[in-house]
């Protein structure tokens, strides 16, 4: 059994135009102990899979389908207070704004003391023995512990929501996109010591980034989204030797230090609506190589290589098609 299996999953946004399904038909898993990255453009829908994970969607954000389930137990559709066992204890959560997720008005310890009081039975000694090792661990001075967040700098803040992420242990961090607004030298940093945690505790983790290069270095597997769907999962090969054309270029359009001098090319256009997304492939509108049948049908994911799956209907001409999306004349033949 997975630790994580998330199955069908739809989720659906209420706005003034419609429902919009950020999340549309996904599904995936994660073992034991195992670093999945998922990478995509801004607005794929990749931070609403972790909030619905641990229910914690905003008003407008729903459920529509699916099952989520954590060590063969469902998750979605569970009562709050049953939510409330999970989170912190199994399934924990390092938010996109970490920066500033952290009370002014009281104290690092302070907070991470309530966390740990609401789902452990500990006494205060204990607590604080328990938070002074978070501290250590995450590269922080315990002496630091009865700061307040004002007087720690922006990747101390962003440790410390690491710190009470891990708090209680849990099984499964959900860290989504847990270096924003960081520098290159001080996102190294928190990742290496995300690596360090990971090694020591075993946990499993779910990156999510739109920085390729984070998931390259650190997941053993990868996710492509796109439009509220997976459009390639697999191993390295994901970026090494992509199948889609979605990943092929966003494999190009990222900066690559080995391969200095060569251009980056963007992929034109952008994301369609998802109020009332287009029929077939959602990557078509962008895509140099549609065609009629990428209207009118939607492609499975298909195993393309060992554990390595893509959701396209000419997989078996990947080969050329990575050739050719490294010239930019490609890419505006599909505008």
């Amino acid at each position: 059994m997975a630790l994580l299996e998330i199955e069908d999953l739809r989720i659906a946004y209420s706005t003034k135009g419609g429902d919009a399904f950020a999340v549309d038909g996904i599904s995936f898993a994660i073992q034991e102990g195992e670093y999945l990255g998922l990478v995509g453009e801004s607005g794929c829908g990749k931070s609403t899979i972790a909030k619905a994970i641990i229910g914690i969607l905003p008003p407008q954000g729903r459920i529509v389908s699916g099952s989520i389930r954590y060590r063969g137990r469902e998750l979605a559709g569970l009562p709050i207070s049953e939510l409330r066992r999970i989170r912190w204890r199994d399934i924990a959560l390092i938010p996109q704004s970490a920066m500033n997720g952290l009370d002014p008005v009281y104290t690092i310890e302070k907070q991470m003391d309530e966390a740990i009081a609401a789902h452990a039975d500990m006494k205060a000694q204990a607590r604080h023995a328990r938070i002074a090792e978070l501290f250590e661990m995450v590269g922080l001075n315990p002496a630091r512990l009865n700061d307040y967040p004002h007087q720690f700098s922006g990747g101390m803040r962003q440790r410390a929501m690491i710190a009470m992420a891990m708090v209680l242990s849990p099984q499964l961090v959900l860290a989504d996109e847990p270096t924003t607004g960081l520098d290159v030298i001080v996102q190294d940093q928190i990742l290496e010591r995300l690596a360090v945690i990971h090694e020591q505790t075993r946990n499993a983790m779910l990156l999510i980034t739109h920085d390729m290069a984070l998931v390259s270095e650190n997941c053993g597997r990868i996710a492509v989204m796109y439009a509220g769907r997976i459009m390639e999962i697999g191993g390295p090969d994901v970026f090494a030797a992509p199948f889609h054309p979605y990943t092929m270029g966003l494999v190009n359009a990222f900066p690559d230090i080995a391969s200095r001098g060569s251009e980056l090319i963007a992929i034109p256009g952008t994301p369609p609506s998802l109020v009332d997304p287009p029929s077939g492939c959602r990557f078509r509108a962008r895509c140099p190589f549609a065609t009629t049948r990428c209207a009118e049908e939607t492609p499975p994911l298909l195993e393309v290589a060992p554990s390595h799956f893509a959701a396209c209907h000419y997989v078996d001409k990947a080969q050329a098609f990575r050739q050719e999306t490294r010239a930019p004349a490609t890419w505006r033949s599909a505008l």
